[in-house]
């Protein structure tokens, strides 16, 4: 296959994808596929089925043979069906509790199928009909046969099940496809690996959007048929070193965090966040205790404060009138429209005669009263704002009682 149809099968895996997820999100039953993300955004897994349609179909469109045709629609379409069962049956109560290939042979020991099971069986089976319809590159005897399709189901399968192990962030998984897919595309196999590459591609600005995720129909899809690729072009001693390198990787996802290992990595970390949308920031809904501490630069007078006064342009303000919250409890604090000079409170007077001294009108002090008597100690001093700063009244007393 010439390097245009390659092109162009990048392109229809790509369109087709798009197409495909289009179909899958107007099903009547797509709201069973939404979930909620790592960052709690609601996305749906309408991604996974739709990359394992285009990406089977593209991969058997640039086989070149039958048989090789037969084996990425037997790997591809397996694989993302049992992984679309796991991705709805398995977020049912009865099933999350059944995790890891120790709960799901646990569960099978005591009478109970976990759609997990279901999964890893069906991409085991699917891989093995796939190794078996690749045609045989050397003239081998049967034993030699034998060892050929069960090594290269070993690497179907595990790359199914390494690139599951990567969809824990949005795009991870598509960026791995691509990673591995390109430098296959230019192989003799390169047609069956230019499909997924273009479905990936075709989808990647959608699930670093957050909007769609893999699950496990796309990620096991994506790899299986990668594997399909890699598989074709190599023969005994290829397919076991890649099934060595397969094995020790999902080993250590056992001991190791692949997304600790890409943080402290700099050029996979610059990978894995390119395109990313960036960590929302929560604003803060009072004054934190950082501002209260932190020596601001300029008051909105454009005066410098004085060391422990909180100018008003940091009190957070709220609708008409700027009620703000106090930085201590029991503090209200007003901001009024116009700019308040900050007001530091003398040693030994209220705040309403520091209010006073300074010709302000003032009944229970301003903002300046909150950052006078708030230092880097938390003080508590603070006078309560409106009519409880008042001076007390004098207790009325009883009439006194005269002999009648």
């Amino acid at each position: 296959m010439g390097l245009l149809a390659r092109a162009a099968l990048i392109g229809l895996g790509a369109y087709g994808a798009r197409a495909a997820l289009r179909m899958v999100r107007d099903q009547p039953r797509a709201k069973e596929l939404e979930r909620t993300n790592f960052r709690g955004r609601t996305l749906t897994l309408a991604g996974g089925p739709a990359l394992a349609v285009s990406a089977s179909v593209t991969s058997a469109l640039g086989a070149g043979d039958p048989r090789t045709a037969a084996a990425a629609l037997a790997a591809g379409l397996s694989s993302g069906a049992v992984g679309l069962y796991d991705d709805v049956v398995g977020a049912r109560p009865d099933q999350k509790a059944d995790k890891g290939f120790r709960g799901h042979l646990r569960a099978l020991r005591e009478g109970r199928v976990t759609s997990g099971l279901v999964k890893i069986a069906g991409v085991g089976a699917g891989a093995f009909v796939a190794a078996a319809l690749l045609p045989n590159r050397r003239e081998r005897g049967r034993f030699g046969r034998a060892a050929e399709v069960a090594l290269g189901a070993g690497v179907i399968a595990g790359s199914a099940n390494l690139m599951n192990l990567l969809d824990l962030r949005p795009g991870r998984a598509l960026k791995a496809g691509v990673l591995v897919g390109v430098p296959l595309t230019a192989t003799r196999a390169g047609g069956l690996a230019a499909g997924p590459v273009g479905a990936s591609v075709g989808l990647l600005p959608a699930d670093l959007g957050e909007e769609i995720m893999l699950g496990d129909s796309g990620a096991n899809a994506l790899g299986a048929l990668l594997g399909v690729s890699a598989t074709a072009r190599t023969g005994l001693f290829g397919r076991a070193a890649m099934l060595a390198g397969i094995a020790a990787l999902t080993a250590a996802s056992e001991k190791v965090s692949f997304t600790k290992v890409i943080e402290r990595t700099p050029v996979l970390r610059e990978i894995d966040a390119w395109g990313r949308l960036p960590a929302a920031k929560a604003a803060p809904s009072a004054v934190t205790e950082e501002a209260v501490i932190a020596p601001p630069a300029v008051s909105r007078t454009g005066v410098p404060p004085e060391p422990g006064q909180v100018p008003a342009a940091q009190l957070p303000t709220s609708g008409p009138g700027h009620v703000a919250e106090p930085a201590v409890p029991g503090a209200a604090q007003v901001v009024d429209e116009a700019a308040e000079p900050v007001v530091k409170r003398p040693a030994g007077k209220s705040a309403k005669q520091a209010s006073s001294a300074r010709g302000e009108v003032a009944a229970g002090g301003g903002p300046g009263d909150a950052g006078a008597a708030v230092d880097a100690d938390h003080a508590t001093d603070v006078s309560p704002a409106g009519p409880a700063a008042e001076k007390p009244r004098p207790r009325a007393r009883a009439p006194r009682r005269t002999a009648s």
